[in-house]
């Protein structure tokens, strides 16, 4: 209740005791029970007061909805909006709606605060841009894209529009897609011994996933031991990076530290800063640092790396060990935001 800093006080405190109760099996009665007895009375409306939009999907499909006096959920199954059979009930005085269901694989769901349904009230549109409006546009928003964390860019920036870039009200969208497990697997690097090259190439291989060779000795390794041809493109789309290359077989070739360096510089972005439909544009141009971390961002739910420890002498002293090495130190921050993501990560070294 009430706005700026206060609000964003009972906000986080509304969200912390909702999210570490549920995550920890209470009932939702007994979330929302301790919700009064712990928010602040505000003294002007005399009660204890925070919307909440909870969403939780376990991995059997098994989805709860609840809600409380935000916007309803935009639940988009199949390309078509779809009806929530909500039940309601009164817990201390306040009536909640809630839902039991199955999800699907491509479900989407879209959480809000009514600072979206109110985007434009009295600039751009009279009564702001309405439930209806809103779930149609998100309803054309995913046949764009199967990315929750685009499509919520592409939300926000609507209301960003709307609003004339001065929001009226808090303005949060929260997005959430059911999606198949997705694997990426990244050979970079020889390995310290020749004789490890089929060894190190027959775990790359393994398994369905899509396949990413980063550096030029690694796309050698890669064509020999598949017989092969290496395609090479002079098409300069970055005057930074040296263009991406072809394998039959392989997903993307690229070189290697510097198209690394570009990729982990998107992913340290999009994990640390607020990101927005300018970031996607450059997460979608043509230069293998953007392909890399679109591939890990957003079409990748396990992330495998298979590092050879041999050190490039062009790029460092062979005298320092594989610790110290230029690969090794860009891979390590990699697995660390990739895990960041909640992406599983797994590493061998060769």
């Amino acid at each position: 209740m009430g706005s700026g800093v206060k609000a964003n006080i009972l906000a986080t405190l509304t969200s912390k005791i909702l999210g570490t109760m549920l995550l920890n099996g209470a009932s939702i009665e007994q979330c929302v029970e301790t919700i009064v007895k712990t928010l602040p009375v505000c003294k002007v409306r005399q009660v204890a007061y925070s919307t909440f939009s909870i969403l939780q999907i376990f991995k059997n499909g098994d989805a709860y909805l609840v809600e409380f006096d935000n916007p309803s959920c935009v639940f988009v199954r199949d390309g078509k909006l779809q009806k929530i059979p909500y039940e309601e009930k009164v817990i201390e005085g306040k009536t909640i709606k809630e839902c039991r269901f199955h999800a699907e694989l491509n479900d989407c769901f879209v959480l809000m605060s009514d600072g979206v349904i109110f985007a434009g009230v009295g600039k751009v549109l009279n009564f702001g841009w309405t439930w209806n409006s809103m779930a149609d546009y998100t309803v054309n928003a995913t046949r764009v894209t199967l990315s929750a964390s685009r499509l919520a860019a592409m939300l926000s920036k609507a209301c960003d529009d709307l609003y004339m870039q001065s929001p009226g009200d808090d303005t949060t969208v929260a997005v959430a897609r059911i999606i198949n497990s997705k694997a990426v697997n990244i050979f970079t690097g020889p390995p310290m011994s020749k004789e490890d090259d089929a060894r190190m190439m027959r775990d790359f291989m393994r398994g369905p996933a899509k396949r990413i060779v980063s550096g030029g000795t690694s796309a050698n390794i890669v064509a020999r031991i598949l017989h092969k041809q290496i395609k090479t493109s002079l098409n300069y789309t970055d005057p930074v990076l040296p263009p991406v290359a072809t394998i039959d077989g392989m997903d993307l070739v690229t070189e290697g530290v510097l198209t690394l360096t570009r990729a982990l510089q998107l992913m340290k972005q999009y994990v640390e800063e607020d990101i927005d439909e300018s970031f996607f544009s450059e997460l979608d141009k043509d230069n293998g640092g953007s392909k890399i971390a679109k591939m890990i961002i957003e079409d990748c739910t396990e992330l495998h790396f298979f590092v050879g420890k041999a050190i490039n002498e062009a790029h460092q002293n062979p005298g320092l060990p594989f610790d110290l090495s230029i690969r090794q130190n860009l891979v390590a921050q990699m697995v660390d935001y990739a895990k960041k993501m909640g992406k599983d990560v797994t590493i061998q070294y060769y």
